[in-house]
């Protein structure tokens, strides 16, 4: 019996250190949680004027509010917490207040937190975005240029077929193909397509200078837009220089996919069987103009075979995956970090953590309070009385006992005499 009394006081002065623990702690909780708010509410300040576009009077006053209407809930809703959850002993009522709590702190990273990760990394992330933005003009720009030079490839197609055809217009000159040697219709119809892809070579060729310069402006432009990325300054005047840039660069995109010759060649190819204008047979003998003929129709029938290679070369090149379409769209830095939000996890932590970090004082608390309350379970008042609460009590009743001696006796019908007023330490004893 008398270990389980010691253990009930070792208990007793246990929960005593705590509380007196935790009444030193109260004296500046509130004043931290005001802090928290405060800094809290400063940067949601940040954020909000980074949303605002207008930077009058009324926007500062807005964003202000905005930004005392975060700490003020921020502060109260944490000391409602901070109050109620320790005091409730039921799980009832604790899961109650734990849901309000998830609840509360949801809205309060809907309200602040986001707002407080722009402050903090907003102009990074924003220039996270012109910096993803140049690589997919990047990208974009060395594609079409891809494309542009295939299609530049295929003037070698059209040469190497030019080429076959003014080899057989010399051999029908020295008579190797009609038997007839001169410039008769075979040598007119074999230098008419000759004529047709020299000229459609031509003008491949004059594409060529056109898509280096429009490579080299576009690299240009390139350069210029990386530079803004990393230039010291507001990032809101950078980005509008970046967006001129950029509404250029898309510019130089379009000119350079129109500088693609492959569907020219394709349709070239096309015409080049469909379009033939035969000449009149000059032979003299009949034998000659049905060797003509028949050397004619040889000829047609290999232009038509070379027709048919230089338009699947063509659509080859047509046919290649044409590069993604970049658009430059502006974003605000609240914008920018939740586009980005898996770059500064950091920023959104730190925002998160000066929101919700009164959380983890809640449960200290309530943790406390549950122990001292196991530790003075089946406990006497007696023994969990302060040696000041038991004088602050023994003068309550010395007052008691003053306040009762002043009163009159009250007379006893039946005896017949005054009854003798029982004193309180009697009573107590």
């Amino acid at each position: 019996m008398t270990e389980i009394h010691g253990s009930k006081a070792r208990g007793v002065r246990h929960a005593r250190e705590l509380q007196d623990h935790l009444i030193w702690l109260d004296t500046f909780s509130g004043t931290a949680l005001g802090v928290l708010a405060v800094a809290s509410g400063i940067y949601t300040y940040l954020g909000v004027s980074s949303l605002l576009d207008d930077n009058g009077a009324m926007s500062v006053f807005a964003a202000v509010a905005y930004s005392v209407a975060v700490s003020v809930g921020i502060f109260v809703f944490w000391s409602y917490l901070m109050r109620l959850f320790p005091a409730v002993k039921t799980a009832r009522a604790r899961a109650g207040l734990l849901a309000a709590m998830g609840a509360g702190c949801l809205a309060i990273v809907a309200m602040s937190s986001w707002l407080n990760a722009a402050a903090l990394a907003g102009s990074a992330a924003v220039e996270q975005h012109l910096a993803k933005t140049v690589q997919d003009y990047q990208a974009s720009l060395e594609r079409t240029h891809e494309i542009a030079l295939s299609a530049q490839s295929l003037e070698r197609d059209v040469a190497r077929v030019r080429q076959s055809f003014e080899d057989l217009s010399e051999q029908e000159a020295a008579g190797t193909l009609s038997g007839l040697a001169g410039r008769g219709a075979v040598f007119r119809v074999l230098r008419q397509k000759s004529a047709e892809l020299t000229g459609l070579e031509t003008q491949i060729a004059g594409q060529t200078p056109l898509v280096q310069q429009a490579f080299e402006q576009g690299n240009a432009i390139l350069s210029r837009m990386r530079a803004l990325t990393v230039e010291p300054g507001p990032v809101e005047a950078r980005s509008v220089e970046f967006s001129e840039a950029a509404v250029q660069l898309q510019g130089l995109l379009a000119q350079l996919r129109q500088l693609s010759v492959a569907p020219l060649v394709e349709r070239a190819a096309q015409d080049l069987s469909a379009s033939v204008v035969l000449p009149d047979l000059d032979g003299s003998t009949e034998e000659i103009r049905g060797n003509q003929t028949a050397t004619i129709d040889s000829v047609l029938a290999a232009l038509a075979s070379r027709a048919a290679t230089l338009e699947q070369a063509a659509r080859a090149v047509t046919a290649m995956a044409p590069a993604s379409e970049v658009t430059y769209t502006p974003v605000s830095s609240a914008d920018a970090v939740i586009l980005y939000a898996r770059n500064f996890v950091p920023s959104w932590a730190g925002a998160i953590a000066i929101d919700l970090l009164p959380a983890v004082l809640v449960f200290i608390v309530a943790v406390t309070q549950g122990v001292i309350r196991e530790n003075r379970e089946g406990s006497g008042i007696e023994d969990s009385m302060s040696l000041a609460e038991l004088r602050a009590a023994l003068a309550a009743l010395r007052d008691v006992e003053a306040d009762l001696a002043k009163l009159p006796p009250t007379p006893d019908p039946a005896a017949g005499n005054e009854p003798e007023i029982p004193r309180l330490q009697d009573r107590a004893s």
